[in-house]
Parts: C-alpha cells; sequence; structure tokens
C-alpha cells in the first residue's frame, strides 16, 4: 500500500483545503459532504484543488473528468484517484 492510497488521499485534500480555504481553521464538513454545497470552495478555489490534486497524486485530470462525481467531497476525489491510479496500472 502507498503513501497516499486510501484514507491518505482524503486526509491530504483535507489539510490542503484546511490550509489554504479555511485560514488554518478546522473543516466543519464530513468527508461525504459536497465542498461547493457547504461553500468550502468556490470556482477558483475549485480549480486551485483541481492543480493539488494532479501534482499530489501524479495524475491528469482531463476537462470532461471535471465534474462533481469526482471531485465535489473527499471521498469522490479519493475514489477517483484511486480509479486514475488503476487505469494508469492497467495501461
Amino acid at each position: 500500500m502507498s503513501a497516499a492510497s486510501g484514507g491518505d488521499v482524503a486526509r491530504r485534500v483535507r489539510r490542503f483545503i484546511e490550509e489554504n480555504f479555511l485560514m488554518g481553521g478546522e473543516a466543519t464538513f464530513g468527508d461525504a459532504d459536497s465542498l461547493m454545497r457547504h461553500h468550502v470552495l468556490d470556482s477558483t478555489g475549485f480549480l486551485e484543488l483541481v492543480s493539488f490534486v494532479e501534482t499530489a497524486f501524479d495524475i491528469h485530470v482531463e476537462d470532461l473528468e471535471m465534474v462533481p462525481e469526482n471531485l465535489d467531497s473527499l471521498l469522490a476525489i479519493e475514489a477517483y484517484v484511486a480509479r486514475k491510479r488503476a487505469e494508469r496500472r492497467g495501461a
């Protein structure tokens, strides 16, 4: 199991959000909560999150993949990263 697998993806993304969007405050949203609906991210923040995910987890997010099902909650991001890594291993 790699250092950034399983729940580590959600933890790293949560830390990024706390440090960059909540100004050091503690996150008040659950892993399954919508980041947009809970006003954690706006559209600019969403793009910063995508850039972080690409860099932190060594994946490329295609434009068509920038949808809530992939990136609007910590659990969705975790599942998305796992799928992208599996695709890369299978390629």
